[in-house]
This record gives structure tokens, sequence and C-alpha cells, in this order.
């Protein structure tokens, strides 16, 4: 459940202020119409139209509920709404209902003695009194009407977007694997001509690393734990394709490694760092993966000691950053960040961080 906060009491508010002014309206015309007491008129027509509005609201839920349990939906697809056919009928009983009850409320609040309404009031009154009560309560209902409607839209907008973000993922996935597949395939045919042990331990790996992403790609998300034995598996196939010229550190704390992530997150900043930050240098150097928890945030970083930024415009763009960017303001919006920048130390390099948001899920 998210914290209360201000911003959730808005609707409430929006709600207040129209009714409010629906029963100053009604009370001002009341009180034109048959010059009488503008203050006393607003006693009657805020009762009228609470009661009509709550008598509205009841039937409009109740309506829905029962043409849900139905199977049948309206044309717009409103969860909440049960057709124009329904609604229109029902208003008029309900203005009808609570003109009637709420003169009477005013009368027990303003103490007036009862007398009868048919008495007090002939039908020329009643029919003025409950055609004003009327628009309104059209027009309050004809709001809830389109609010709801654009609600439905947004809804099947964001349902567009996610399947656009998965079908995304799919396209990453059949890019990434073909590509380091082949430059790993590569790399075993001339290490089966001259050294079969190390060819035989990079199969291992790529059999792991091929199980895990077999595994990864039936699901929406995994464990941290899970990516990380992802990475390793992947850097493992590196090193025994560069030798001593790579040098890796994985640091994932215990506590955080049931955490929930996207697959396939690490993966793209790890190549990349090895493509274009450490192949080009032909000393090596090392790549480090983290993960840690800053201020209510997961932060997985991913810095090698290569090259840096500067000199990796000469080595080609950078592979499936643009992707990762999107999946991550798709599924987390704001609060979901990758950032690309020079590492900060005299080592050299480059520092990718991802922040991503620790849900509640994460934290049981």
């Amino acid at each position: 459940m998210p914290p209360f906060t201000l911003s959730l009491l808005q609707p409430f508010w929006r709600r207040l202020r129209i009714y409010a002014l629906t029963t100053v309206g009604c009370a001002w015309l009341y009180s034109t119409i048959y010059q009488e007491s503008f203050a006393r008129d607003l006693v009657y027509a805020a009762c009228v139209v609470a009661i009509v509005q709550c008598l509205v609201a009841g039937g409009r839920y109740t309506l829905a509920y029962q043409r849900r349990r139905q199977g049948r939906n309206d044309a717009d697809g409103l969860q909440k709404w049960p057709g124009w056919q329904w609604m229109l009928p029902w208003m008029v009983v309900s203005v009808v209902i609570g003109y009637f009850a709420g003169i009477r409320i005013g009368d027990i609040l303003l103490g007036i003695r009862y007398t009868p309404i048919t008495a007090a009031h002939n039908a020329h009154t009643m029919i003025i009194s409950i055609s004003v009560a009327l628009m309104p309560t059209g027009f309050l209902t004809y709001v809830f009407y389109t609010r709801n409607r654009m609600a439905a839209i947004e809804l099947r907008a964001e349902t567009a977007q996610r399947t656009a973000a998965e079908s995304q993922l799919k396209l990453l996935e059949s890019q990434l694997e073909p590509h380091m597949l082949f430059n790993t395939l590569a790399n075993l045919r001339v290490l089966i001509g001259h050294d079969s042990l190390r060819a035989q331990g990079m199969l291992d790996h790529l059999i792991g690393f091929l199980r895990s992403t077999l595994a990864a790609s039936r699901t929406g998300s995994h464990t941290l734990a899970e990516e990380f034995a992802r990475i390793s598996d992947y850097l493992a196939l590196m090193q025994i394709r560069m030798g001593p010229r790579l040098k890796i550190q994985l640091d994932l704390p215990e506590p955080l490694s049931a955490y929930q992530v996207p697959p396939l997150l690490l993966q793209p900043l790890v190549e990349n760092a090895i493509k274009h930050g450490l192949e080009p240098k032909v000393s090596g150097g090392r790549v480090l993966v983290t993960a840690e928890r800053q201020a209510g945030h997961l932060v997985l970083t991913v810095r090698d000691t290569g090259v840096g930024l500067d000199a990796q415009a000469h080595h080609g763009a950078r592979f499936g950053l643009p992707q990762v960017r999107e999946r991550l303001f798709t599924l987390y919006g704001e609060a979901g960040s990758l950032a690309l920048q020079p590492a900060p130390n005299n080592d050299g390099g480059t520092l990718a961080v991802i922040t991503l948001p620790c849900s509640r899920s994460n934290e049981k």
C-alpha cells in the first residue's frame, strides 16, 4: 500500500468542490425562482443533492456489478459503467426519491413542522423543482462517465506500451544472444586446435550461460542472484578468451540477492565494458560489477578500467544502451535510470550506473 500523502485526497477534494458548487447553484436557482431565502434553500439543496448523488452512485456500481457478473461490457470498455440505457431511468428515479427525502430532512434540520409535501407544493412547483434537480444530476453523471472513459483509454495505452516493452526485450535478446554466441564460437574454434583444455572450459561456461539465458527468457523478472550468475558465466567465457588481460570482480551482498530485477539488465553493460573498454587496451584491465542499496534505491554498477569514454568513440557505438534506458523508463518511470560516466578515480575507464526503486515485495 503506498504511503499516505495529500495527493491521495485530490480526487475527494475535487469531487467535493463539484458537489459544493452544484449545491450553491441549485440553492441560488430555487431562491430566484420562488423568491425565497437563499440560506433556507441552501439547506434543502444540500440535502437533495447529497441524497440524489448517493442514490446515483450506489445504483451505478450495483448495475455495473450485475453486468460484469453476466459477462457483459459496454461499448467503451468501462468497468464501472452500466450503460446509458440503465443510468437514464435510474437518474430520474434517484432525483424523485432524493427530492422528497431531501425536503423532509431539510424540514427537520430547519425545525419546520412536517406537512405533507403534496399539500405544501402544487404539481407545478414539484415539476419545476425536480427538473432543476435533474440538470446537475445529469451533469455530474456525464462528468463521471467522461473521466472513466478517459481512464479506460489510458489503461489501454499503458497495456499497449507494456506489450511494446516486452516485445522490445525479445528483440534485444534476439540481437544480443547471436552477437555474443558468434564471438564465443569463433574463439572456441581457434582454441580447439591450440588449447583443448581451455576450449573445454569455455564450452562448459557457454552451456551454463545458454541454460540461464533460456530460463530468463521465460519470465518477466528474476532474482539479482540469477542475474549475477548469468554475468559470471559470460565473464568466465570472456576471461578464457582474453586470458590474464581480464580481471573480474563481482560484489553482491547476500541481503540483496533475492531482489527481483528485469532479465538481461546487466549483460549489455558488461559486454560494452569488454568490447569498448578493455579489448582496445593492450594491457587489458578489470571489470567490477556491484550491487548496493542507497536511500531506498537499488544501485547496480558496472565499472571497467579500460580506455575510457573519450577513446571509445573510435571503437564503434555502444550496443543495447538505448533499449536498456527505454525498458527502465517503461517499467519504473522516472524512478529507473541508466547513467554512463567516466570512472571517478585515477584508474580510468567507464562507470555505468543503473538505479531502480526498492519495491515493498523486495523488502520482505
